[in-house]
């Protein structure tokens, strides 16, 4: 099946990690974020594994579901955090209780767009860069 790609995606090529523990889901956001050329260096699909990649792997990246049957995204995050800044997003089915976990993350609903995927990208990748200009 073709990928539907958009005139607005990122030149840049990022090396991204998914976390996400529905593995459907997680091969379709691969090949979409692989189709719009970027990297993806891992797939997590606990909290555990989504600090063990970050750490190996290093990513630009981490697209992270807030609410893993193992674990949670919200922590594996603050647990990454601490060890190194990285750009992240959550994508969700229950924004409202992830708003209250991490408020002021950017958070995707699923279902989502490309479109969608796209903002949420360049938004991360913006509020990190932001993040490191002002230390």
């Amino acid at each position: 099946m073709p990928l539907p790609l958009t005139d607005t995606a990122s030149t840049e090529c990022l090396r991204l990690i998914i976390v996400e523990d529905d593995a459907v889901l997680a091969e379709y956001l691969g090949e979409l974020l692989i189709g719009m050329g970027h990297d993806v260096c891992g797939i997590a699909a606990t909290e555990t594994e989504a600090v063990a990649k970050a750490e190996e792997f290093r990513p630009d990246l981490m697209i992270v579901d807030g609410q893993l049957r193992e674990g949670s995204g919200v922590s594996a995050m603050t647990r990454i955090l601490g060890r190194r800044d990285v750009a992240y997003f959550y994508v969700t089915g229950n924004p409202w209780s992830l708003r209250e976990q991490a408020p002021g993350a950017v958070i995707v609903t699923k279902p989502f767009r490309l479109r969608e995927l796209e903002r949420a990208i360049a938004g991360a990748v913006a509020s990190e860069r932001q993040r490191r200009s002002a230390l």
